[in-house]
């Protein structure tokens, strides 16, 4: 938002909130009518055309998303170093606005303009004229519209809006009030009006002039550059033609030079040119990747799961992950993407972030949570966290943590595996366990005298149960052989604080400890108003309306860490999980050894305190 609203300011349909498309949907019905009904010859492509035109400028923008976020993620080409945070994003996630404002405009179009309708598919001096007419006049115009635009009155009042990204993403180039939405169509309608009225126009005039405005205008605000030099040696007018990423990047954080929409000459013309434009532009190309320390190996946990990496729907990653109605129709994706992780078995970067000095990555997998659980895939997984391992040693990151199922017992006995195998390791290989027993211990609340541990025990079980017992809590467990497996490793001293109850004895236990393989039956014994706090790393399917159910082991990260926009799957915004916290934590202290294997874990005070002296927050209960 602007910093002195001015008058339209928001979109007319902003009330209507994600019914906003409705807007459309008469016209998008009564083309797909006409299309089906009509005689060929009386069919008009044009208005035929509209709504799939409209799809593939989202899609196209999707693509300018991810491919963005993709390539700033490694550093390699990045302008601006700077991270984004969630207010960037929320105020950017209704970049679609402009391609429904032109789809209304098209379709009214079609409807009042005689020489809309009928185009025919091509004419080569309707896209001369179109070209010519955006040269001359509508870069031109532009040019001191933005300049106005930058005046006081109108800057506080509208233009602030889009320059409060001081980063770009591709979708911050149309992220503007309504009112300048207007000024630029009009701006933009010079070639197209003016091929209408020559009948001189043709659907690949408007479609071709549209897609060049939305590539030129994702391309200056991508925040890698991406344009070859040798463009510029083999036709140097290109320079005064053709802007790039990292001269348009100067707009957004100079403010006051580099005004011109796509072609910089009228910038050269007035001088208002930035001076550093053709340094930063070298200094972008030769950049190399950034320095990594620290790296949290994750992988995909369901097929829909991609859609919420932070290369997938921004909007979407920026929220905890849950189902939603649109998952449905993006299925053909959903398969495709399914196939191409059956044949691409490399990791990729999914994000990064920056924390006292300390550069950190998370690197995925690209395997589900079934896959993980079908032993015949064991092998080619561990060989997967294997090469990630080896890989991170290679490029001299300090600490690598183990997160979701790579760390799995039955998998890699907690990544004892791999640190037996290489010996020679100079990464540390971290399984947040100590952390996550931790995070649960410090959870519970303070009159806490007794607890239920249910569900699949883990070496985090196994602690904290040990722990609890010897700081005098009373440990309850509704099956036998857990009882005898937790009794087993409790030393002897504290051995009277575990007990095994019945179904009858729980009205007393009200805070529950669970892990993975708790049935509906055993949540439906718990008393009202109990707090399900979990110990593994999935969270408890919500199955009581009148109990509390707290997120996975995870901790509040600190404003000083840089660069978080996106929801680490569950869990809530800013939020980090145990494992991954784990990792830095790691870093942070300097600790030498390996922290995993099947070992029970010791010194959760140590890393309790070095969570809180860095700045990491328990998570507040849900009803808090």
């Amino acid at each position: 938002m602007a910093t002195k609203p001015g008058i339209l300011t928001d979109w007319p349909w902003t009330p209507l909130g994600s019914f906003k498309y409705i807007v459309i949907a008469p016209w998008a019905i009564h083309s797909i009518y006409k299309l089906v009904t009509d005689d060929l010859e009386k069919i008009d492509l044009g208005y035929s055309l509209v709504l799939p035109f409209l799809l593939l400028r989202v899609l196209h923008n999707q693509v300018w998303i991810s491919l963005s976020r993709y390539y700033t993620v490694k550093g390699e080409r990045r302008i601006v170093d700077k991270g984004i945070d969630f207010n960037q994003v929320d105020r950017e996630t209704n970049w679609d606005d402009q391609i429904l404002f032109n789809g209304v405009l098209f379709y009214t179009g079609i409807s009042l303009l005689p020489e809309a309708k009928h185009l025919p598919v091509w004419r080569t001096d309707g896209v001369l004229m179109t070209a010519l007419l955006h040269a001359g006049p509508v870069e031109f115009l532009y040019y001191w519209l933005h300049k106005a635009l930058h005046h006081h009155f109108l800057y506080s009042r509208y233009h602030s809006h889009h320059h409060s990204s001081i980063v770009t993403e591709p979708i911050t180039s149309v992220i503007h009030p309504f009112a300048e939405h207007i000024a630029y169509f009009m701006l933009f309608a010079i070639p197209l009006l003016t091929t209408l009225l020559t009948k001189t126009a043709s659907i690949a005039s408007f479609a071709g002039y549209l897609i060049y405005i939305d590539f030129m205008n994702n391309m200056g605000h991508c925040n890698f550059e991406l344009v070859p030099k040798r463009l510029f040696h083999l036709f140097p007018p290109l320079k005064f033609l053709c802007y790039t990423p990292s001269f348009h990047s100067l707009h957004h954080t100079q403010f006051r030079t580099n005004y011109s929409l796509f072609m910089p000459l009228y910038d050269y013309i007035y001088g208002t040119t930035d001076e550093t434009s053709d340094t930063l532009y070298e200094k972008s190309l030769e950049r190399g990747e950034d320095r990594v320390d620290v790296v949290h190996l994750t992988h995909l946990t369901t097929p829909e799961s991609i859609y919420h990496l932070r290369i997938g729907l921004a909007s979407f990653a920026s929220y905890p992950f849950s189902y939603r109605w649109f998952m449905r129709l993006l299925w053909p994706f959903t398969s495709l993407s399914m196939l191409f992780t059956l044949f691409y078995a490399r990791l990729f970067v999914a994000e990064r972030n920056s924390f006292e000095k300390l550069n950190l990555q998370s690197w995925i997998i690209p395997r589900y949570n079934l896959q993980y659980l079908l032993k015949w895939r064991k092998d080619a997984i561990n060989n997967m966290i294997e090469k990630a391992i080896l890989e991170a040693d290679k490029k001299g990151v300090k600490v690598l943590s183990l997160g979701l199922m790579n760390q799995g017992e039955e998998l890699n006995r907690n990544g004892e595996v791999y640190i037996h195998k290489h010996p020679e390791l100079k990464v540390r290989v971290v399984d947040g366990s100590r952390l996550a027993a931790a995070v649960v211990i410090n959870s519970l609340p303070k009159a806490t005298t007794t607890v239920v541990v249910t569900g699949n025990l883990t070496k985090v079980a196994y602690t904290i149960a040990s722990a609890l017992c010897h700081r005098g809590v009373q440990v309850s467990t509704l099956r036998l052989h857990e009882y005898e497996k937790l009794r087993s490793c409790i030393p002897r001293e504290c051995r009277d604080q575990l007990v095994h109850i019945t179904t009858e004895a729980l009205s007393s236990n009200k805070v529950w400890l669970v892990g993975e393989g708790t049935s509906k039956e055993e949540q439906e014994k718990a008393i009202k108003g109990t707090l399900f706090i979990p110990f593994s790393q999935f969270p408890l399917k919500q199955l009581r309306g009148d109990c509390i159910y707290h997120t996975t082991p995870a901790l509040v990260v600190p404003k000083s860490l840089v660069n978080i926009h996106s929801c680490e799957n569950w869990l809530p915004r800013k939020a980090m999980s145990a494992t991954r916290v784990a990792g830095i934590l790691h870093a942070l202290e300097g600790w030498e050894m390996h922290e995993c294997g099947t070992s029970l874990l010791s010194d959760l005070d140590q890393v309790w305190e070095a969570c809180l002296s860095h700045g990491f927050q328990p998570l507040l209960l849900p009803h808090h």
